[in-house]
């Protein structure tokens, strides 16, 4: 039976699908809350679906489905099949390091260590930890408020009984309770254990209390000596406390999500909050295969998540609502306030990811960074090839006088400035923008064309519609409206104007794709604007000087070059301008200048 045979008999509650190819390898793997309704949804016509989409679909030799109890059992267990079978079309984790964990070590009295390794052997793992600091942070805390042994001995009460073990160092420092010669008991211990189970829950402010209980009632008993012991614990659990604390202590059992979408990257970050500070945080990069919308990626990573730590926090806070019903928890995407505050930061975090992603990229690997932006340009403006040549034109006057324009060329991305050109408007009459675009572009293609010089994929003019109108104008006349796309970039909302297009296209203000396009127009504009500046300066020049009787360009560049500018010519002397162009010439240039 073929696989759009299979759709008909597909169940319609939640479960789990897999795509085979035809060597039987699992090539995808989904989730849904109605089966046949989301895997009929990939055998749509053609056209609607990407090209990615397209070919995994063409790929599709059989269909395997697996139903389930409820949304969150298929959200598991499609996490668990992507992580045990890798599938090619599914979103990868970038990111293959492994995070360390806090591990409670199942043992008995046992030990708490950090690792990287996380193994299902009956322990408590509590991570993972973005930063190793944090983790390490939290273990020297922990060491500071409890005698743990840290010896990898395989303890046996009857060997302890016995006299079986030596003690070692730690014992005569203090750093240790004594667990080998039976100083403390397992009740003892398995209470520091659950003290520390609390710590790293992060309810830091129910250890306080129960510490001061702890403390009063043993100064009121005159044990004055662990009275000062808790005393010391509560100050470092609050020194600790302090330094953790970013909101409102109030807020408590909230985990907080959010993802930055570029192109096929996502960067997400997870924080978990408890008592107004962080007490977990996590950094994540995901590669999307083929297309995914935002909402299924953000289902993803809390199913990764959740699978990682065993639970969610009781409140989600997130920038959009995913696709999959997380019952018993409740979904809040907040608008104001020391929530907002939070979702920010961990936007914060998620962008410092990209960030330096983008920074290593293009220093270790620059070629393959130029490349994917490039292609990220050409799917966002949807070009049938790749932009690897763009020219930018941007024209500049004051009050129509001097009118110039410029063309600036980016090659792989980056700026070319050996191609840089300026131009001198020759046919256009005051500031008229929209004739002096027409012209330059015409001036500059025709000239290319007659040279047989290579011509750009992408033609970027600075200003609305009106300057757009005048280039497509002077491609049209010159047939290479087929061959050249082009855009225009308004300044007032870096909105991108299409011809034909009677609603402007705008880009995420981190894209790539738009920092490439500005800073095309950005270097337009400073071009432009230095070659005006020369040229105006040049005029002033001219006209104070050529309005001189008997005062001609061969004098006035002897008299420029002997004294540098025309506040020099106005201090010298008679007897040096004398020198230089005669008396009757000096004297006139002296009450000209007077």
């Amino acid at each position: 039976m073929e696989v759009r045979e299979k759709i008909e008999f597909l169940p319609t509650g939640p479960g789990v699908y897999r795509f085979l190819d035809s060597d039987g390898v699992v090539i995808y793997v989904g989730k849904a809350k109605n089966l046949k309704k989301r895997v009929s949804q990939y055998f749509r016509p053609k056209d609607q679906l990407d090209r990615k989409t397209q070919v995994m679909v063409s790929k599709i030799d059989d269909l395997i489905v697996v139903e389930v109890e409820s949304e969150r059992d298929a959200l598991l267990l499609e996490n668990n099949l992507i992580k045990e079978l890798q599938p090619k079309y599914n979103i990868l984790l970038k990111d293959g390091k492994t995070y360390p964990w806090i591990c409670i070590k199942n043992e008995l009295f046992p030990r708490v260590f950090i690792t990287r390794r996380y193994v299902k052997d009956g322990s408590k793992f509590y991570g993972p930890y973005s930063s190793s600091n944090h983790a390490h942070n939290l273990i020297q805390l922990i060491n500071s408020l409890f005698k743990l042994r840290d010896c990898k001995n395989n303890f046996t009460q009857e060997l302890i009984d016995n006299h079986h073990y030596k003690p070692c160092l730690n014992l005569h420092i203090h750093r240790c309770g004594g667990v080998c010669v039976g100083k403390i008991s397992q009740q003892e211990y398995d209470d520091q254990i659950a003290q520390i189970v609390t710590i790293l829950k992060g309810d830091v402010t129910k250890l306080i209390r129960e510490f001061k209980q702890k403390m009063l009632s043993a100064a009121s008993e005159l044990n004055f000596e662990l009275a000062q012991d808790y005393k010391q614990r509560i100050e470092l659990l609050e020194n600790h406390y302090s330094k953790s604390l970013v909101v409102n202590p109030a807020i408590s059992d909230v985990d907080v999500f959010t993802l930055i979408f570029d192109g096929a990257d996502v960067f997400g970050n997870f924080l978990r909050i408890q008592s107004g500070a962080i007490i977990q945080s996590l950094n994540v990069e995901y590669k999307m295969r083929i297309e995914e919308s935002q909402e299924s990626v953000l289902t993803l990573f809390m199913g990764d998540i959740l699978t990682k730590t065993g639970s969610l926090s009781k409140e989600i806070i997130v920038p959009f609502l995913p696709d999959n019903d997380f019952e018993g928890h409740t979904l809040h995407i907040p608008q104001r306030g020391d929530k907002l505050s939070l979702l920010e930061l961990s936007r914060k975090n998620a962008a410092g990811l990209k960030f330096n992603r983008a920074k290593q990229e293009e220093v270790l690997r620059p070629q393959e960074h130029r490349e994917k932006i490039v292609a990220r340009l050409q799917e966002d403006l949807g070009m049938n090839v790749p932009p690897t040549h763009i020219e930018c034109f941007d024209n500049s006057n004051i009050q129509g006088t001097n009118p110039v324009a410029s063309c600036v060329v980016f090659k792989d991305g980056v700026p070319s400035k050996k191609d840089y050109r300026h131009f001198n408007i020759k046919t256009v009459i005051g500031a008229n923008d929209f004739a002096s675009m027409k012209e330059v572009l015409n001036r500059r293609y025709s000239r290319l064309l007659a040279e047989n010089e290579p011509l750009p994929q992408l033609v970027v003019v600075d200003g609305g519609k009106g300057q757009l109108h005048c280039a497509v104008e002077a491609l049209d006349e010159l047939g290479l409206l087929d061959r050249i796309k082009v855009i225009g970039l308004a300044k007032r909302l870096e909105e991108i104007i299409i011809p034909g297009d009677n609603y402007p296209l705008f880009l995420d203000k981190n894209s790539s794709s738009l920092k490439v396009l500005m800073h095309l127009r950005d270097e337009a504009h400073r071009f432009g604007i230095t070659h005006h500046r020369n040229r105006r300066s040049k005029g002033q020049i001219n006209s104070i000087l050529r309005e001189i009787p008997s005062i001609g360009e061969k004098r006035e560049t002897e008299l420029l070059k002997r004294f540098k500018s025309v506040a020099q010519i106005r201090k010298a002397s008679l007897e040096d301008l004398t020198a230089v162009v005669g008396q009757k010439a000096a004297l006139a240039i002296k009450e000209h200048l007077k």
